[in-house]
């Protein structure tokens, strides 16, 4: 029952399971553990954009360039789990308006396409936008199914020899000798387990600085900002709509499959574990969101749910009222002096997952003597593109599970089955990993 590793990935958000695909295809013995499931924080709680960059170009240009690449990179290899919408940025006020210039300014200097569209054949595109819109542009924006992507990342990590071992925390590391020693609690069996690695990566997100503190390291200084999304129990528009200003609270529209996803709002938090959503703050996405498509103030918010953006701290301006609008949307990977061989992941976005992955696959590399290049930006995750296909090649899956699952295909809850599929998927990794180490 193998226990010792080269690189232990801690957190199975969107950086770690792609550092662990990353650094797998590198010939690397890599284990990911989380304290609680694949993508079941951050990573699963976003609003859905993929980003095409259209909203960095002013305030966070590196960013910016950062989000159009990805988007590119991953609608080529993970096409199954984007849908290419387009997304629409409306100007409504003469404030709007007056951006237009600085706005179009930084996609130029980025190079994100856009276009200008005709307010008249936007309001035939899009017939609940505002009458009121002055202006639109039209940009790359797509969507990105959360858990189709993790899942399919998972999968092809697996199959490189990567576990996931889910329900796990790292409550202490330590060096020895070449090694670090992580000690992990079971948390499904309430047990102490310990495993060895060359080097551990930290990628734990929101809770990054806790894990630091357990390894000895007090430096790590993450800004957590949270932030609500409102969903509505409706499709309202065909793209992602924004609004023509510089970042701010209430100002895009996500349509996620069938329903609608408004956001969202940023104020900084000390504890991610204890969030809870504001009334408040749900009251003011439907103000604001109204303002672009105003058939949101009639209609019943299903429900809110809150997560946490794990940022590099920046100093803000003078008179600015939100730091954590300020805050940089890059990344950094930090190499801590001690303990040797331990990496931690400050900042990202979903979009970027693949990029921070190759980058901290990079040093890690080099750190243990590895010269095989990345080449995540090469792969085709779920090569059928069909969860259910790939259900049928699971050696060892549930065979009961497995057919009740197809049976829902070409059916009127197809989609439902496909998700319940990326469920399976994830479910027979875990379990398949815990039996790789004896748990």
């Amino acid at each position: 029952m193998a226990r010792s590793f080269d690189v232990i990935v801690i957190g199975a958000g969107v950086n770690g399971v792609w550092s662990a695909l990353d650094l797998a295809l590198r010939g690397l013995r890599v284990a990911v553990i989380d304290k609680g499931s694949l993508a079941s924080e951050t990573s699963g709680k976003f609003h859905g954009l993929l980003h095409s960059g259209a909203r960095y170009v002013v305030r966070d240009p590196a960013a910016a360039v950062e989000s159009w690449h990805e988007n590119q990179v991953l609608s080529r290899i993970a096409s199954h789990a984007i849908e290419d919408t387009g997304g629409y940025f409306v100007a409504v006020t003469k404030s709007d308006e007056e951006y237009y210039d600085e706005f179009t300014k930084g996609l130029r200097k980025a190079g994100i396409p856009y276009h200008d569209v005709d307010v008249s054949e936007a309001l035939k595109e899009e017939p609940e936008l505002s009458k009121e819109i002055r202006r639109v542009v039209e940009v790359p924006d797509k969507v990105v199914y959360a858990r189709d992507l993790m899942a399919s990342v998972a999968l092809a990590a697996y199959r490189e020899g990567a576990l996931l071992l889910e329900y796990m925390e790292a409550v202490e590391i330590k060096e020895d000798g070449d090694e670090l020693r992580v000690r992990v609690h079971d948390k499904l069996k309430d047990s102490t387990l310990e495993f060895r690695a060359r080097a551990v990566v930290n990628a734990a997100g929101p809770w990054a600085g806790e894990v630091a503190r357990r390894a000895g390291v007090e430096d790590v200084d993450v800004l957590l900002t949270a932030g609500t999304i409102i969903v509505y129990n409706q499709r309202l528009t065909r793209r992602v709509i924004n609004r023509m200003r510089p970042p701010s609270d209430g100002d895009i529209l996500v349509p996620y499959g069938s329903v609608s996803l408004m956001g969202t709002t940023a104020f900084i938090v000390e504890n991610p574990d204890e969030l809870q959503v504001s009334e408040e703050d749900v009251e003011f996405l439907v103000k604001e969101g109204s303002v672009m498509v105003p058939r949101l103030a009639r209609l019943p918010v299903k429900r809110a749910y809150v997560s946490i953006r794990p940022l590099i701290r920046v100093a803000s301006r003078e008179g600015s009222g939100n730091v954590g609008r300020e805050a940089t949307r890059s990344f950094r990977i930090v190499a801590h002096e001690r303990p040797k061989g331990f990496f931690t992941i400050i900042g990202g976005k979903f979009v970027t997952g693949r990029l921070v992955g190759e980058k901290t696959g990079n040093i890690v590399a080099e750190y243990l003597g590895t010269s095989k290049k990345s080449s995540t930006n090469n792969i085709r995750l779920l090569e059928t593109g069909d969860p259910y296909e790939e259900l049928r090649v699971l050696t060892g899956a549930n065979e009961l599970v497995v057919k009740n699952i197809m049976s829902l295909k070409n059916g009127m809850d197809e989609e439902r089955g496909r998700m319940a599929a990326y469920m399976f998927i994830q479910g027979f990794i875990a379990a398949e990993s815990r039996k790789a180490i004896g748990a």
